[in-house]
């Protein structure tokens, strides 16, 4: 049986830079906080926590008063940026740049007197730092039928958590398009109501779509190795079970079963954008060895 590492897998860019931000702040003193989960990943979290990161929320923010906070990637409102102020906090920002652009061009329209729309997922941290930038008034929606939320009589613009699937963007995009068109066509308005979709999903995200989907085909049985609590992981996770549906999610070692392994040639490991190469190493070794297989040099993708 051969056992293989998707090479397109592993930390997304904004994450690598991040989790070197947080080392290198934690090489000069482990006196560092992490608003929220650095990472969606629990074993990427206790790596870090014993190295002396030490993980609040925004609710026990006066915790670190005068002390180091660092701002995780997917970024947070401008209400915590100005609350950790008044605390006398030190604010390492370490927001993803991809993140940090998308919530400057939310501002500029929300300015410019926009409805902003965010497709993503209302709790979800990115999103709560996207909304902070209207003020909260910004419309999120997650589903195709959630469009009702928004007035189609406003000049609208459309944005996404970078961690969406695309193809249900672009459906609530173009119904957006065909309500918005209807609605001018049929009053008496003499001028059309702007709309506007700004695809805002990462591209190193949304670009794994194809290669997932050939990697999980190209194998007997997939691993997929997230957190839980990852949207990007839950999302990529959804492509390769329908690309192959011996696919199966787990966090860490343990939750492997040995009945997945059982008359097949190949296995694939894989991960979301949060899912440290180390992790998955770990996890192939951990087949190689409790599962009797037969290692080949050959199956070494990294």
């Amino acid at each position: 049986m051969r056992v293989s590492i998707d090479r397109f897998s592993g930390f997304c860019w904004g994450v690598v830079r991040t989790i070197e931000i947080a080392e290198q702040e934690l090489g000069e003193s482990k006196d560092l906080y992490s608003l929220g989960d650095i990472i969606h990943n629990p074993v990427e979290i206790q790596r870090l926590g014993e190295k002396g990161l030490k993980t609040i929320s925004v609710s026990d923010l006066e915790k670190a008063k005068g002390g180091r906070v660092l701002i995780r990637a997917h970024g947070e409102p401008p209400s915590t940026f100005k609350r950790a102020e008044e605390l006398g906090i030190t604010v390492i920002d370490a927001t993803c740049p991809v993140v940090t652009k998308v919530q400057e061009r939310i501002r500029k329209f929300y300015v410019d007197g926009y409805q902003v729309v965010i497709f993503g997922k209302k709790e979800h941290a990115e999103v709560i730092g996207l909304t902070g930038q209207t003020n909260g008034e910004a419309i999120v929606i997650k589903t195709l039928e959630e469009i009702e939320k928004v007035r189609l009589d406003r000049k609208t613009v459309l944005f996404s958590q970078t961690t969406m699937d695309k193809p249900t963007f672009h459906a609530i995009k173009e119904e957006l398009q065909k309500r918005i068109k209807d609605l001018v066509v049929g009053s008496i308005e003499d001028e059309a109501i702007e709309f506007h979709a700004k695809d805002t999903i990462c591209g190193q995200v949304s670009g794994r779509d194809k290669k997932i989907r050939e990697f999980a085909r190209a194998n007997d049985v997939v691993i997929f190795v997230a957190g839980r609590k990852s949207s990007n992981g839950k999302v990529l996770y959804g492509i390769a079970k329908d690309a192959n549906p011996r696919t199966y999610y787990i966090e860490d070692v343990p939750e492997l079963q040995s009945a997945w392994f059982e008359n097949i040639d190949t296995v694939g490991i894989t991960g979301a954008t949060s899912t440290p190469q180390w992790l998955m190493e770990k996890v192939k070794l951990a087949i190689e060895q409790q599962f009797v297989i037969e290692r080949s040099a050959v199956g070494q993708d990294k």
